[in-house]
C-alpha cells in the first residue's frame, strides 16, 4: 500500500495512535507507539532504537537501529478504543546506513524466500498453533479455563473467549478456517488459511498478539507453552507446507503417478528436512521446555520417520480431495508454538531446498505405529531420534552449515549465545522432583 493511501484509511478509521511491531530473535513482540500524525515521517525515515537493549540484535557499539513499517500490514486493533482508536504495523529493521539489519528475523525469512524464488519456487505454509488457556487469579497459575478434551463442545466461557479472539483476528485481516478444543483441559487450537512463508509468520505472531490481549480481557492468562503441566498434552505447532511453482502457478509437490500422490522434488524436500532436522528442532523446539512435549505417550514425534496415515511419524501426508491437486502438502509434526515463525519457516524451507538440491532420497515410510516397534526393531530399521533436549539440538545446529547460512552468522552466533545461556541458567535449578525424590533418601 502506498502512503498516500494508507494515510486515507488512516483518516477515515478514525486511528489516534500506532503500533509499530516486530520481534526479537526470541519471537518475543516488542512495540513502539506513535501518534497518528506521526505516520508520513515514520514510514519515510523510520524509529530509531537502542538495538542493544533488544535479546540477540546489535552489541553495545553497533546498537542503532530503526524500524520502517510494512504497510501492507496496517490493521486496526478491535480493542484499543480507548482515547482514540489504534492501527498496528509490522516492520522491518535497518541499520544505521539503511541497510536491512540481518538480525532481523523477518529479513533472514525473506532471504531464504529470494533463494526459493532463485529455484523457481514458492513456499507455502499453514501452521496449526495450540495454546492454553489458564486462570489468571489462581494460586497453581496453571488452573485450566474448562475441562473439555478433544472436540468437545467448548464452555461457555470458553467459547466466548475464543469468538473473541477469532473476532479480532478477522479484524485483522486474518481469515479463520477452524478452531476446536484440544486434547489438554483448556487447550485450544486456531487454524487460519494456508499461504506465503511471509505473511503466515506475520499471522502466526498477529494470533498470538490477539489471543494473549484477549485473555486478558477476560481475566485469563493465554500461554503457547510447550508443555505447562506434567503428564498432560503438551502444545504443538503442526505446520503444513508445500512449494509452487512460480512459472506455472501449480503445485510443485503433487504428482498423480505415486501412490503418496507426491512428486519427486516433494520427496527430495522430505529428505532434506530429515537430513537437518536435528539441527532444525534447535529453531523449531527452541526452548528447555519444548522437550518435555516430545516424549512417548501424548502425541508428539520423537522418532524421525515419515508417513502417510501415521500420526506418530515426525513428518506426515495428509489426504486432500483428488479435485484440489493444489491441497498437496507434507506436514511437519515437531515444531511447537514458542518457535520464531520467521526463523522456524527460514530454516525449513532451506533445509527441504538442500533436499531438491542435492536431489536426497527419504528413508522408507513406516506406517505402522513407532511407539509399538522394539528398540531392536527401530535399530535395524535405522530409525533415528530426535534431540532429547535444547543442548543436544544446539550441538546439532553448531555442525550444520546449511542452518547456519539461512540464519546468517550474526543470528546464528546471537542465538547460540542465548540458548547456551538459557541452558546454563536451567542445569543451575533445583527441581521440587529433585527434592521431593533425593532429599530423605541420601
Amino acid at each position: 500500500m502506498e502512503i498516500e493511501k494508507v494515510l486515507k484509511q488512516v483518516e477515515k478509521d478514525n486511528i489516534k495512535f500506532i503500533t509499530f511491531q516486530f520481534t526479537d530473535l526470541l519471537g518475543v513482540i516488542k512495540e513502539v507507539i506513535k501518534p497518528a500524525e506521526e505516520l508520513a515521517g515514520t514510514a519515510e525515515h523510520g524509529v530509531w532504537f537502542d538495538g542493544s537493549s533488544i535479546e540477540g540484535f546489535a552489541r553495545i557499539q553497533e546498537s542503532d537501529l530503526f524500524l520502517k513499517p510494512d504497510l501492507g500490514t496496517y490493521a486496526v486493533v478491535p480493542w484499543l478504543t480507548e482515547d482514540g482508536r489504534t492501527a498496528r504495523f509490522i516492520c522491518d529493521i535497518y541499520r544505521a546506513d539503511g541497510t536491512p539489519f540481518e538480525g532481523d528475523p523477518r529479513f533472514v525469512l525473506k532471504q531464504a524466500v529470494e533463494d526459493a524464488a532463485g529455484a523457481g519456487y514458492a513456499y507455502n505454509v499453514g501452521p496449526e498453533p495450540e495454546f492454553y488457556l489458564f486462570r489468571a487469579d489462581a494460586a497453581s497459575r496453571t488452573e485450566p479455563l474448562d475441562y473439555g478434551s478433544y472436540f468437545d463442545l467448548s464452555s461457555h466461557e470458553g467459547y466466548k473467549v475464543i469468538k473473541k479472539i477469532i473476532g479480532a483476528l478477522e479484524d485483522f485481516g486474518i481469515k479463520v478456517e477452524t478452531s476446536h478444543h484440544e486434547v489438554g483441559f483448556g487447550q485450544y487450537e486456531i487454524d487460519f488459511n494456508y499461504g506465503p512463508c511471509l505473511d503466515i509468520a506475520d499471522k502466526v505472531l498477529t494470533l498470538k498478539y490477539c489471543a494473549k490481549k484477549i485473555a486478558q480481557i477476560f481475566g485469563l492468562h493465554a500461554t503457547f507453552m510447550p508443555k505447562p503441566i506434567m503428564g498432560k498434552a503438551g502444545s504443538g505447532m503442526h505446520i503444513h507446507q508445500s512449494l509452487f511453482e512460480i512459472k506455472s502457478g501449480k503445485n510443485a509437490f503433487f504428482d498423480s503417478n505415486h501412490k503418496y500422490n507426491l512428486s519427486q522434488a516433494a520427496f527430495n524436500f522430505i529428505a532434506g528436512q530429515i537430513k537437518h532436522i536435528n539441527g532444525m528442532c534447535a529453531i523449531l523446539c527452541p526452548i528447555v521446555n519444548s522437550y518435555k512435549r516430545l516424549i512417548s505417550g501424548f502425541e508428539a514425534p520423537v522418532y524421525v520417520t515419515w508417513a502417510a496415515a501415521n500420526r506418530s511419524s515426525l513428518l506426515r501426508v495428509p489426504k486432500w480431495f483428488k479435485a484440489r491437486p493444489e491441497a498437496a502438502r507434507i506436514e511437519l509434526r515437531c515444531p511447537d508454538p514458542t518457535c520464531n515463525p520467521y526463523l522456524a519457516f527460514a530454516v525449513m524451507l532451506r533445509a527441504g531446498l538442500d533436499g531438491i538440491k542435492n536431489n536426497l532420497e527419504p528413508p522408507e515410510p513406516v506406517e505402522e505405529n513407532i511407539y509399538q516397534l522394539d528398540d531392536a526393531s527401530r535399530v535395524e530399521r535405522k530409525i533415528d531420534v530426535l534431540p532429547t533436549s535444547l543442548a543436544e539440538a544446539m550441538e546439532a545446529l553448531k555442525k550444520d552449515e546449511v542452518l547456519q547460512e539461512a540464519l546468517g552468522r550474526h543470528t546464528f552466533e546471537r542465538y547460540i549465545d542465548i540458548k547456551r545461556r538459557e541452558w546454563g541458567q536451567f542445569k543451575q535449578q533445583v527441581t521440587a522432583w529433585e527434592i521431593e525424590t533425593y532429599l530423605d533418601t541420601f
